[in-house]
Protein backbone atom coordinates (compact mmCIF):
# COMPACT_ATOMS: atom_id res chain seq x y z
CA UNK A 1 0.00 0.00 0.00
CA UNK A 2 1.31 3.26 -1.22
CA UNK A 3 1.64 5.61 1.87
CA UNK A 4 0.29 9.02 2.17
CA UNK A 5 3.25 11.23 1.93
CA UNK A 6 4.32 9.50 -1.37
CA UNK A 7 0.80 10.45 -2.85
CA UNK A 8 1.20 13.75 -1.74
CA UNK A 9 4.79 13.71 -2.94
CA UNK A 10 3.45 12.83 -6.39
CA UNK A 11 1.19 15.00 -7.02
CA UNK A 12 3.54 17.71 -6.04
CA UNK A 13 5.60 16.74 -8.62
CA UNK A 14 2.78 16.81 -10.97
CA UNK A 15 1.97 20.56 -10.52
CA UNK A 16 4.83 21.94 -12.15
CA UNK A 17 5.15 24.93 -14.72
CA UNK A 18 7.45 22.75 -16.85
CA UNK A 19 4.90 19.95 -16.30
CA UNK A 20 2.55 22.16 -17.03
CA UNK A 21 4.14 23.39 -20.64
CA UNK A 22 4.10 19.74 -21.63
CA UNK A 23 0.88 18.51 -20.82
CA UNK A 24 -0.44 21.67 -22.74
CA UNK A 25 1.75 21.34 -25.65
CA UNK A 26 0.52 17.17 -25.73
CA UNK A 27 -3.15 18.30 -25.66
CA UNK A 28 -2.66 21.45 -28.25
CA UNK A 29 -1.17 18.74 -30.61
CA UNK A 30 -3.63 16.11 -29.88
CA UNK A 31 -6.68 18.53 -30.08
CA UNK A 32 -5.05 19.27 -33.83
CA UNK A 33 -4.43 15.55 -35.09
CA UNK A 34 -8.09 14.26 -33.49
CA UNK A 35 -9.45 17.29 -35.93
CA UNK A 36 -7.04 15.71 -38.85
CA UNK A 37 -9.63 12.83 -40.32
CA UNK A 38 -7.72 9.77 -40.40
CA UNK A 39 -4.61 10.81 -38.47
CA UNK A 40 -5.50 10.81 -34.75
CA UNK A 41 -3.63 10.48 -31.48
CA UNK A 42 -2.21 7.02 -31.78
CA UNK A 43 -0.18 8.11 -34.64
CA UNK A 44 1.21 11.14 -32.82
CA UNK A 45 1.92 9.22 -29.80
CA UNK A 46 4.15 7.09 -31.94
CA UNK A 47 6.13 9.55 -33.89
CA UNK A 48 6.17 11.51 -30.16
CA UNK A 49 8.09 8.49 -28.42
CA UNK A 50 10.81 9.19 -29.81
CA UNK A 51 11.21 12.83 -29.01
CA UNK A 52 11.03 11.64 -25.10
CA UNK A 53 13.84 10.29 -24.96
CA UNK A 54 15.68 12.91 -23.48
CA UNK A 55 13.16 14.14 -20.81
CA UNK A 56 12.56 12.85 -17.18
CA UNK A 57 9.99 9.90 -17.07
CA UNK A 58 7.07 12.31 -15.31
CA UNK A 59 7.23 14.89 -18.39
CA UNK A 60 7.36 12.33 -20.83
CA UNK A 61 4.70 10.53 -20.13
CA UNK A 62 2.30 13.53 -19.28
CA UNK A 63 3.27 14.34 -22.86
CA UNK A 64 1.68 11.40 -24.10
CA UNK A 65 -1.22 11.62 -22.08
CA UNK A 66 -1.77 15.13 -23.12
CA UNK A 67 -1.45 13.99 -26.56
CA UNK A 68 -4.28 10.79 -25.93
CA UNK A 69 -6.72 13.20 -24.03
CA UNK A 70 -6.62 16.14 -26.64
CA UNK A 71 -6.73 13.59 -29.28
CA UNK A 72 -10.66 12.48 -28.38
CA UNK A 73 -12.00 16.21 -27.69
CA UNK A 74 -10.23 17.30 -31.19
CA UNK A 75 -11.65 14.00 -33.05
CA UNK A 76 -15.52 15.43 -32.31
CA UNK A 77 -15.02 18.56 -33.81
CA UNK A 78 -14.70 17.44 -37.97
CA UNK A 79 -17.59 15.10 -36.83
CA UNK A 80 -20.08 17.63 -35.21
CA UNK A 81 -18.96 20.57 -38.04
CA UNK A 82 -18.90 18.66 -41.09
CA UNK A 83 -19.94 15.07 -40.72
CA UNK A 84 -16.02 13.58 -40.99
CA UNK A 85 -14.92 11.98 -38.15
CA UNK A 86 -11.36 12.79 -36.98
CA UNK A 87 -11.29 9.59 -35.26
CA UNK A 88 -13.31 6.48 -35.34
CA UNK A 89 -14.60 6.90 -31.53
CA UNK A 90 -16.61 9.98 -33.06
CA UNK A 91 -18.42 8.35 -35.24
CA UNK A 92 -21.46 8.27 -32.89
CA UNK A 93 -20.68 11.86 -32.07
CA UNK A 94 -21.64 12.84 -35.64
CA UNK A 95 -25.01 11.30 -35.53
CA UNK A 96 -26.86 13.98 -33.36
CA UNK A 97 -24.03 16.75 -33.40
CA UNK A 98 -23.79 17.32 -37.27
CA UNK A 99 -27.71 17.73 -37.18
CA UNK A 100 -27.38 20.29 -34.40
CA UNK A 101 -24.61 22.05 -36.41
CA UNK A 102 -26.83 22.07 -39.48
CA UNK A 103 -29.76 24.03 -37.35
CA UNK A 104 -27.08 26.66 -36.82
CA UNK A 105 -25.92 25.55 -33.52
CA UNK A 106 -22.35 24.90 -34.18
CA UNK A 107 -20.74 26.37 -30.91
CA UNK A 108 -23.45 24.59 -28.48
CA UNK A 109 -22.87 21.12 -30.50
CA UNK A 110 -18.86 21.19 -30.19
CA UNK A 111 -19.27 22.69 -26.29
CA UNK A 112 -21.92 20.11 -25.23
CA UNK A 113 -18.82 17.10 -27.12
CA UNK A 114 -16.11 19.34 -25.10
CA UNK A 115 -18.07 19.06 -21.44
CA UNK A 116 -18.96 15.58 -21.94
CA UNK A 117 -15.85 14.42 -22.65
CA UNK A 118 -14.00 15.91 -20.06
CA UNK A 119 -16.61 14.87 -18.04
CA UNK A 120 -16.25 11.21 -18.68
CA UNK A 121 -11.87 11.47 -18.49
CA UNK A 122 -12.34 12.81 -15.25
CA UNK A 123 -14.97 10.01 -13.98
CA UNK A 124 -12.48 7.13 -15.31
CA UNK A 125 -9.41 9.10 -13.84
CA UNK A 126 -11.04 8.94 -10.62
CA UNK A 127 -12.18 5.28 -11.02
CA UNK A 128 -8.11 5.14 -11.94
CA UNK A 129 -6.83 6.53 -9.14
CA UNK A 130 -9.02 4.47 -6.08
CA UNK A 131 -10.13 1.50 -7.42
CA UNK A 132 -7.90 0.23 -10.39
CA UNK A 133 -6.19 -2.79 -8.85
CA UNK A 134 -10.06 -4.32 -8.39
CA UNK A 135 -11.22 -3.51 -11.14
CA UNK A 136 -8.10 -4.55 -13.08
CA UNK A 137 -8.19 -8.26 -11.38
CA UNK A 138 -11.95 -8.68 -12.58
CA UNK A 139 -11.05 -7.71 -15.98
CA UNK A 140 -8.54 -10.35 -15.63
CA UNK A 141 -10.73 -13.31 -15.00
CA UNK A 142 -12.55 -12.29 -18.36
CA UNK A 143 -12.27 -15.54 -20.15
CA UNK A 144 -13.00 -16.56 -23.98
CA UNK A 145 -16.24 -17.36 -22.76
CA UNK A 146 -17.30 -13.80 -20.58
CA UNK A 147 -15.43 -12.69 -23.74
CA UNK A 148 -18.09 -14.03 -26.02
CA UNK A 149 -20.85 -13.29 -24.37
CA UNK A 150 -19.54 -9.63 -23.75
CA UNK A 151 -19.94 -9.18 -27.84
CA UNK A 152 -23.14 -11.08 -28.09
CA UNK A 153 -24.59 -8.25 -25.85
CA UNK A 154 -22.57 -5.45 -27.66
CA UNK A 155 -24.56 -7.16 -30.67
CA UNK A 156 -28.07 -7.07 -28.93
CA UNK A 157 -27.45 -3.43 -28.23
CA UNK A 158 -27.47 -3.03 -31.75
CA UNK A 159 -31.18 -3.41 -31.67
CA UNK A 160 -31.41 0.06 -29.93
CA UNK A 161 -30.10 1.48 -33.41
CA UNK A 162 -32.06 -0.53 -35.86
CA UNK A 163 -34.47 2.04 -36.74
CA UNK A 164 -38.18 1.06 -38.12
CA UNK A 165 -37.02 -1.39 -40.66
CA UNK A 166 -35.41 -4.75 -38.68
CA UNK A 167 -34.76 -6.11 -42.12
CA UNK A 168 -32.28 -3.56 -43.65
CA UNK A 169 -31.03 -3.05 -39.82
CA UNK A 170 -30.09 -7.32 -39.80
CA UNK A 171 -28.56 -6.75 -43.76
CA UNK A 172 -26.40 -3.78 -42.69
CA UNK A 173 -25.13 -5.93 -39.18
CA UNK A 174 -24.56 -8.99 -41.82
CA UNK A 175 -22.42 -6.82 -44.41
CA UNK A 176 -20.07 -5.72 -41.28
CA UNK A 177 -19.54 -8.93 -40.14
CA UNK A 178 -19.04 -10.34 -43.93
CA UNK A 179 -16.27 -7.00 -44.61
CA UNK A 180 -14.53 -8.05 -40.80
CA UNK A 181 -14.04 -11.48 -42.07
CA UNK A 182 -11.86 -10.67 -45.07
CA UNK A 183 -8.09 -11.23 -43.75
CA UNK A 184 -6.57 -14.31 -42.11
CA UNK A 185 -8.64 -16.77 -40.03
CA UNK A 186 -7.73 -16.00 -36.44
CA UNK A 187 -7.58 -19.90 -35.43
CA UNK A 188 -5.74 -21.16 -38.11
CA UNK A 189 -3.69 -17.93 -39.71
CA UNK A 190 -5.23 -19.11 -43.39
CA UNK A 191 -5.88 -16.16 -45.42
CA UNK A 192 -9.13 -15.50 -46.57
CA UNK A 193 -11.64 -13.45 -49.05
CA UNK A 194 -8.28 -11.30 -50.16
CA UNK A 195 -8.93 -12.11 -53.96
CA UNK A 196 -4.49 -11.99 -54.35
CA UNK A 197 -4.16 -8.96 -52.52
CA UNK A 198 -1.81 -9.34 -49.75
CA UNK A 199 -2.25 -5.99 -48.04
CA UNK A 200 -5.64 -7.43 -46.80
CA UNK A 201 -3.76 -10.64 -45.12
CA UNK A 202 -4.86 -8.40 -41.69
CA UNK A 203 -7.75 -7.45 -42.76
CA UNK A 204 -9.44 -4.26 -43.82
CA UNK A 205 -8.01 -1.40 -42.08
CA UNK A 206 -10.36 0.68 -39.96
CA UNK A 207 -9.69 4.16 -40.53
CA UNK A 208 -10.28 3.15 -44.41
CA UNK A 209 -13.10 1.57 -43.90
CA UNK A 210 -14.48 3.92 -41.35
CA UNK A 211 -13.41 7.38 -42.83
CA UNK A 212 -15.10 6.15 -46.39
CA UNK A 213 -17.95 5.26 -45.03
CA UNK A 214 -18.48 7.93 -42.60
CA UNK A 215 -16.63 10.81 -44.52
CA UNK A 216 -16.64 10.50 -47.95
CA UNK A 217 -19.61 9.13 -48.55
CA UNK A 218 -21.41 12.34 -46.89
CA UNK A 219 -19.07 14.29 -49.11
CA UNK A 220 -21.02 12.86 -52.11
CA UNK A 221 -24.01 13.30 -50.92
CA UNK A 222 -24.13 17.07 -50.26
CA UNK A 223 -21.91 17.50 -53.37
CA UNK A 224 -25.21 15.87 -55.33
CA UNK A 225 -27.53 18.47 -53.61
CA UNK A 226 -25.10 20.92 -54.27
CA UNK A 227 -26.45 21.75 -57.73
CA UNK A 228 -24.15 24.35 -58.55
CA UNK A 229 -24.60 26.50 -55.68
CA UNK A 230 -22.01 27.23 -53.37
CA UNK A 231 -22.85 28.08 -49.96
CA UNK A 232 -20.88 27.98 -46.69
CA UNK A 233 -20.48 24.38 -44.84
CA UNK A 234 -22.22 25.30 -41.83
CA UNK A 235 -24.59 28.39 -41.76
CA UNK A 236 -24.42 30.31 -38.87
CA UNK A 237 -27.01 33.00 -37.85
CA UNK A 238 -25.79 36.17 -36.31
CA UNK A 239 -28.98 37.00 -34.73
CA UNK A 240 -29.54 33.91 -33.09
CA UNK A 241 -29.28 34.37 -29.61
CA UNK A 242 -26.95 33.80 -27.00
CA UNK A 243 -28.87 30.53 -25.70
CA UNK A 244 -27.66 28.90 -29.64
CA UNK A 245 -23.97 29.37 -28.94
CA UNK A 246 -23.52 28.14 -25.61
CA UNK A 247 -24.21 25.28 -23.58
CA UNK A 248 -26.59 26.47 -20.04
CA UNK A 249 -25.79 24.63 -16.68
CA UNK A 250 -29.58 23.77 -17.18
CA UNK A 251 -28.73 21.20 -20.42
CA UNK A 252 -25.79 20.39 -18.79
CA UNK A 253 -27.31 19.16 -15.75
CA UNK A 254 -30.17 17.30 -17.72
CA UNK A 255 -27.62 15.21 -19.67
CA UNK A 256 -26.03 14.29 -15.80
CA UNK A 257 -27.31 10.54 -16.04
CA UNK A 258 -26.85 9.67 -19.27
CA UNK A 259 -22.74 11.57 -18.75
CA UNK A 260 -22.74 9.00 -16.13
CA UNK A 261 -23.81 6.24 -17.81
CA UNK A 262 -21.93 6.56 -20.35
CA UNK A 263 -18.94 7.18 -18.11
CA UNK A 264 -19.33 3.93 -16.10
CA UNK A 265 -19.99 1.66 -20.20
CA UNK A 266 -16.46 3.48 -21.09
CA UNK A 267 -14.79 2.32 -17.98
CA UNK A 268 -15.93 -1.12 -17.66
CA UNK A 269 -14.95 -1.37 -21.31
CA UNK A 270 -12.02 0.13 -21.32
CA UNK A 271 -10.84 -1.75 -18.72
CA UNK A 272 -11.28 -4.86 -20.90
CA UNK A 273 -8.54 -5.29 -23.30
CA UNK A 274 -9.00 -5.07 -26.82
CA UNK A 275 -12.83 -3.72 -26.45
CA UNK A 276 -12.03 0.17 -27.36
CA UNK A 277 -13.47 3.23 -27.33
CA UNK A 278 -15.53 3.12 -30.25
CA UNK A 279 -17.87 0.21 -29.20
CA UNK A 280 -17.84 1.96 -25.89
CA UNK A 281 -19.44 4.76 -27.73
CA UNK A 282 -21.69 3.35 -30.10
CA UNK A 283 -23.20 1.13 -27.11
CA UNK A 284 -23.42 3.77 -25.07
CA UNK A 285 -25.79 5.75 -27.47
CA UNK A 286 -27.42 3.03 -28.82
CA UNK A 287 -28.43 2.41 -24.69
CA UNK A 288 -29.29 5.56 -24.39
CA UNK A 289 -31.50 6.16 -27.22
CA UNK A 290 -33.25 3.11 -26.28
CA UNK A 291 -34.03 3.96 -22.73
CA UNK A 292 -35.55 7.76 -23.70
CA UNK A 293 -38.79 9.08 -23.31
CA UNK A 294 -38.76 10.62 -27.13
CA UNK A 295 -35.93 8.31 -29.16
CA UNK A 296 -37.22 9.74 -32.45
CA UNK A 297 -35.40 12.90 -31.11
CA UNK A 298 -32.10 10.93 -31.70
CA UNK A 299 -30.46 11.89 -34.85
CA UNK A 300 -31.87 15.15 -35.29
CA UNK A 301 -30.03 16.95 -32.71
CA UNK A 302 -30.43 15.96 -29.55
CA UNK A 303 -28.02 17.12 -26.98
CA UNK A 304 -28.38 13.58 -24.83
CA UNK A 305 -26.98 11.80 -27.90
CA UNK A 306 -23.44 13.66 -27.93
CA UNK A 307 -23.51 13.82 -24.25
CA UNK A 308 -23.66 9.80 -24.37
CA UNK A 309 -20.92 9.09 -26.98
CA UNK A 310 -18.52 11.63 -26.29
CA UNK A 311 -18.57 10.72 -22.53
CA UNK A 312 -17.87 7.05 -23.03
CA UNK A 313 -15.13 7.24 -25.84
CA UNK A 314 -13.26 9.43 -23.46
CA UNK A 315 -14.00 7.36 -20.01
CA UNK A 316 -11.55 4.83 -21.79
CA UNK A 317 -8.79 6.54 -21.84
CA UNK A 318 -8.37 6.70 -18.24
CA UNK A 319 -9.56 3.10 -17.34
CA UNK A 320 -7.32 1.63 -20.30
CA UNK A 321 -4.66 2.39 -17.68
CA UNK A 322 -6.25 0.08 -15.10
CA UNK A 323 -4.86 -3.65 -16.59
CA UNK A 324 -1.66 -1.51 -17.59
CA UNK A 325 -0.34 -0.20 -14.00
CA UNK A 326 -1.38 -2.87 -11.83
CA UNK A 327 -1.14 -6.04 -14.29
CA UNK A 328 1.32 -4.96 -17.06
CA UNK A 329 -1.33 -5.33 -19.70
CA UNK A 330 -2.04 -2.78 -21.84
CA UNK A 331 -5.98 -2.39 -22.62
CA UNK A 332 -5.63 -0.54 -26.10
CA UNK A 333 -3.36 0.23 -28.74
CA UNK A 334 -2.31 3.69 -26.77
CA UNK A 335 -1.87 2.03 -23.17
CA UNK A 336 0.60 -0.57 -25.84
CA UNK A 337 2.09 2.64 -26.49
CA UNK A 338 2.31 4.46 -23.09
CA UNK A 339 3.80 1.07 -21.47
CA UNK A 340 6.66 1.48 -24.46
CA UNK A 341 7.38 4.75 -23.07
CA UNK A 342 7.49 3.52 -19.45
CA UNK A 343 9.72 0.83 -20.58
CA UNK A 344 12.07 2.94 -22.25
CA UNK A 345 12.24 5.20 -19.34
CA UNK A 346 13.02 2.03 -17.45
CA UNK A 347 10.27 1.25 -15.54
CA UNK A 348 8.50 -1.92 -15.51
CA UNK A 349 4.39 -1.38 -15.39
CA UNK A 350 2.83 -4.33 -13.18
CA UNK A 351 2.17 -5.09 -9.33
CA UNK A 352 5.60 -4.38 -8.02
CA UNK A 353 5.05 -0.29 -9.90
CA UNK A 354 3.07 0.94 -6.94
CA UNK A 355 5.51 0.05 -4.21
CA UNK A 356 9.00 0.61 -6.58
CA UNK A 357 7.50 3.88 -8.17
CA UNK A 358 4.56 4.57 -6.42
CA UNK A 359 6.01 8.75 -6.32
CA UNK A 360 5.93 8.71 -10.37
CA UNK A 361 2.44 6.96 -10.78
CA UNK A 362 0.84 9.20 -8.20
CA UNK A 363 2.51 11.94 -10.84
CA UNK A 364 1.13 10.33 -13.76
CA UNK A 365 -2.49 11.00 -12.06
CA UNK A 366 -2.06 14.14 -11.21
CA UNK A 367 -1.04 14.50 -15.17
CA UNK A 368 -3.90 13.37 -16.23
CA UNK A 369 -6.03 14.99 -13.72
CA UNK A 370 -4.13 18.59 -15.11
CA UNK A 371 -4.95 17.30 -18.64
CA UNK A 372 -8.23 17.12 -17.99
CA UNK A 373 -8.58 20.62 -17.12
CA UNK A 374 -6.21 21.78 -19.46
CA UNK A 375 -8.22 20.09 -22.40
CA UNK A 376 -11.41 22.17 -21.57
CA UNK A 377 -9.56 25.15 -21.26
CA UNK A 378 -7.53 25.26 -24.67
CA UNK A 379 -10.84 23.42 -26.22
CA UNK A 380 -13.28 26.32 -25.31
CA UNK A 381 -10.51 28.77 -27.24
CA UNK A 382 -10.09 26.62 -30.24
CA UNK A 383 -13.59 25.70 -30.47
CA UNK A 384 -14.44 29.35 -32.41
CA UNK A 385 -11.52 28.86 -34.36
CA UNK A 386 -12.94 25.21 -35.81
CA UNK A 387 -16.45 27.32 -36.10
CA UNK A 388 -15.01 29.47 -38.03
CA UNK A 389 -13.17 27.49 -40.76
CA UNK A 390 -16.50 25.85 -41.26
CA UNK A 391 -18.02 28.40 -42.34
CA UNK A 392 -16.23 28.94 -45.41
CA UNK A 393 -17.33 27.73 -48.76
CA UNK A 394 -18.92 24.39 -49.33
CA UNK A 395 -16.18 23.66 -52.15
CA UNK A 396 -13.09 25.06 -49.94
CA UNK A 397 -14.21 22.82 -46.95
CA UNK A 398 -15.09 19.33 -49.15
CA UNK A 399 -11.87 20.16 -50.70
CA UNK A 400 -10.06 20.57 -48.22
CA UNK A 401 -11.62 17.55 -45.96
CA UNK A 402 -11.19 15.20 -48.95
CA UNK A 403 -7.23 16.48 -49.42
CA UNK A 404 -7.31 15.78 -45.44
CA UNK A 405 -9.05 12.25 -45.50
CA UNK A 406 -6.48 10.99 -48.20
CA UNK A 407 -3.69 12.06 -46.59
CA UNK A 408 -4.62 10.87 -43.13
CA UNK A 409 -5.49 7.59 -44.20
CA UNK A 410 -2.65 6.84 -46.15
CA UNK A 411 -0.04 7.49 -43.36
CA UNK A 412 -2.56 5.62 -41.52
CA UNK A 413 -2.72 2.40 -43.97
CA UNK A 414 0.70 2.98 -44.97
CA UNK A 415 0.65 3.52 -48.56
CA UNK A 416 -2.41 4.42 -51.58
CA UNK A 417 -3.91 1.11 -50.69
CA UNK A 418 -5.36 2.35 -47.97
CA UNK A 419 -6.54 5.01 -49.74
CA UNK A 420 -7.94 2.88 -52.43
CA UNK A 421 -10.19 0.53 -49.86
CA UNK A 422 -11.43 4.27 -48.23
CA UNK A 423 -12.43 5.30 -52.00
CA UNK A 424 -14.93 2.03 -52.39
CA UNK A 425 -16.32 1.90 -48.90
CA UNK A 426 -17.20 5.39 -49.78
CA UNK A 427 -19.29 4.30 -52.67
CA UNK A 428 -20.45 1.90 -50.65
CA UNK A 429 -21.58 3.99 -47.92
CA UNK A 430 -23.45 6.64 -50.52
CA UNK A 431 -25.27 3.70 -52.16
CA UNK A 432 -26.37 2.09 -48.70
CA UNK A 433 -27.48 5.41 -47.17
CA UNK A 434 -29.41 5.92 -50.06
CA UNK A 435 -31.34 3.16 -49.75
CA UNK A 436 -32.20 3.52 -46.35
CA UNK A 437 -29.43 1.03 -44.64
CA UNK A 438 -27.71 2.36 -41.72
CA UNK A 439 -23.87 3.02 -41.85
CA UNK A 440 -23.86 3.07 -38.14
CA UNK A 441 -24.67 -0.63 -37.89
CA UNK A 442 -22.31 -1.89 -40.58
CA UNK A 443 -19.66 0.08 -38.91
CA UNK A 444 -19.81 -1.49 -34.90
CA UNK A 445 -20.58 -5.16 -37.04
CA UNK A 446 -17.13 -4.55 -38.66
CA UNK A 447 -15.49 -3.25 -35.41
CA UNK A 448 -16.88 -5.85 -33.57
CA UNK A 449 -16.27 -8.89 -36.05
CA UNK A 450 -12.92 -9.60 -35.59
CA UNK A 451 -13.04 -10.11 -31.81
CA UNK A 452 -16.08 -11.36 -31.76
CA UNK A 453 -14.67 -14.40 -34.15
CA UNK A 454 -11.32 -14.86 -32.43
CA UNK A 455 -12.86 -15.35 -28.78
CA UNK A 456 -15.50 -17.66 -30.63
CA UNK A 457 -12.47 -19.68 -32.11
CA UNK A 458 -10.60 -19.61 -28.57
CA UNK A 459 -13.65 -21.07 -27.09
CA UNK A 460 -14.52 -23.87 -29.24
CA UNK A 461 -10.38 -24.60 -28.87
CA UNK A 462 -11.18 -24.97 -25.03
CA UNK A 463 -13.95 -26.75 -25.27
CA UNK A 464 -13.65 -28.92 -27.96
CA UNK A 465 -16.55 -27.85 -29.84
CA UNK A 466 -19.55 -27.96 -27.23
CA UNK A 467 -19.96 -24.30 -26.71
CA UNK A 468 -22.70 -25.10 -24.46
CA UNK A 469 -20.03 -25.34 -21.61
CA UNK A 470 -20.41 -21.50 -21.15
CA UNK A 471 -23.22 -21.68 -19.74
CA UNK A 472 -21.02 -23.25 -16.69
CA UNK A 473 -19.80 -19.22 -15.97
CA UNK A 474 -21.84 -17.53 -14.16
CA UNK A 475 -20.95 -14.23 -15.73
CA UNK A 476 -21.07 -15.08 -19.25
CA UNK A 477 -24.87 -16.45 -18.38
CA UNK A 478 -25.83 -12.86 -16.90
CA UNK A 479 -24.56 -11.60 -19.89
CA UNK A 480 -26.43 -14.13 -22.09
CA UNK A 481 -29.69 -13.20 -20.57
CA UNK A 482 -29.12 -9.65 -20.73
CA UNK A 483 -28.82 -10.10 -24.30
CA UNK A 484 -32.13 -11.48 -24.74
CA UNK A 485 -33.83 -9.24 -22.20
CA UNK A 486 -31.93 -5.87 -23.70
CA UNK A 487 -32.54 -6.92 -28.02
CA UNK A 488 -36.50 -7.75 -27.61
CA UNK A 489 -36.62 -4.36 -25.17
CA UNK A 490 -35.05 -2.20 -27.77
CA UNK A 491 -37.07 -3.96 -30.71
CA UNK A 492 -40.23 -3.34 -28.46
CA UNK A 493 -39.13 0.30 -27.83
CA UNK A 494 -38.10 0.91 -31.42
CA UNK A 495 -41.63 -0.65 -32.28
CA UNK A 496 -43.84 1.55 -30.30
CA UNK A 497 -41.87 5.04 -31.78
CA UNK A 498 -42.42 3.83 -35.35
CA UNK A 499 -45.96 3.47 -34.58
CA UNK A 500 -45.82 7.15 -32.89
CA UNK A 501 -44.12 8.45 -35.88
CA UNK A 502 -46.58 6.92 -38.18
CA UNK A 503 -49.97 8.50 -36.26
CA UNK A 504 -48.06 11.81 -36.38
Amino acid sequence: MVDFATILAGFGDAFTPFNLMFVLFGVLLGQFVGAVPGIGPIMAMAIAIPFTFGLDPLPAIAFLVGVNKGGLVGGAVPAILMNTPGTPDAAATALDGHPLAKQGKPLKATKMALFSSVTGDLFSDIVLITVSAPLAIMALKMGPFEVVALMIFAFSILAGLIGNSLIKGIIAAALGLLVASVGQDPEHYTPRLIFGYWDLFDGLPLPSVAIGMLAISEILRRMSLAHGNVKSGIITDGSQTPEDRRVSWAEYWACRYTMLHGATIGTILGALPGIGSTAAAFMSYAMTKAGSKDPTSFGKGNLQGIAASESANSAVVGANLIPLLTLGIPGSVGAALIISAFMIHGMQPGPLLFEQQGRLVYGLFGAMLMANFVNLWVGQLGLRFWTKVVSAPESIIFSAALLLCIVGVSMATSGLFGVAIMLIFAIVGYLMSTFGYSLVIFIIAFFLGPRFEKSIAQSLALTNGDLTQMLKSPVAVALLVLSVVSFVYFLRKNAQAAALETKM
